[in-house]
């Protein structure tokens, strides 16, 4: 099996209940080997170019406000982004922060354990985790310069 890299986000959600911790121990305790980690302040280029392929949605402007820390007042916008390298890393991240759904995601799972679905119609599910090898691959890039990772 090869060697695959993962980028995982904490959300201002994350970031302002304290949770960056706990997902990154949950992350730590399933043998995910992390190899880059750093604070990011979201600008709306960023934002844009992380979630380009849902632009079309219905909940876009919400997602680009979310991301960017406006629902939660965080400070200059932050999240904590980190990349995880291992075999068979992208899917066992994904099984390890759990449905996107909070409502939907395993107990146990980081989204399971601390996300919720908002009284105002969002989903505050904690963390970004790449979907897929392609992915992933664009948002390392996207997230981290050349030189960023130990690996």
């Amino acid at each position: 099996m090869a060697i695959e890299k993962t980028l995982v986000i904490i959300k201002p959600d994350g970031i302002l209940r304290k949770l960056s911790g706990i997902a990154i121990d949950r992350l730590d305790n399933a043998g995910f080997e992390m190899i880059g980690a750093k604070v990011v302040s979201v600008s709306d280029e960023l934002a844009h170019k992380h979630y380009c392929e849902l632009a079309n949605e219905p909940f876009f402007e919400t997602l680009m406000k979310f991301i960017q820390g406006e629902f939660h007042d965080t400070y200059k916008k932050k999240v904590l982004a980190l990349v995880y390298k291992g075999e068979n890393v992208i899917e066992e991240v994904r099984k390890t922060v759990g449905a996107t759904n909070p409502e939907k995601a395993e107990p146990g799972t980081i989204r399971g354990s601390f996300g919720r679905v908002s009284t105002k119609g969002y989903y505050e599910n904690v963390v970004h985790a790449s979907g897929n090898a392609k992915d992933a691959e664009k948002e390392i890039a996207l997230w981290f310069k050349p030189g960023e990772l130990l690996d």
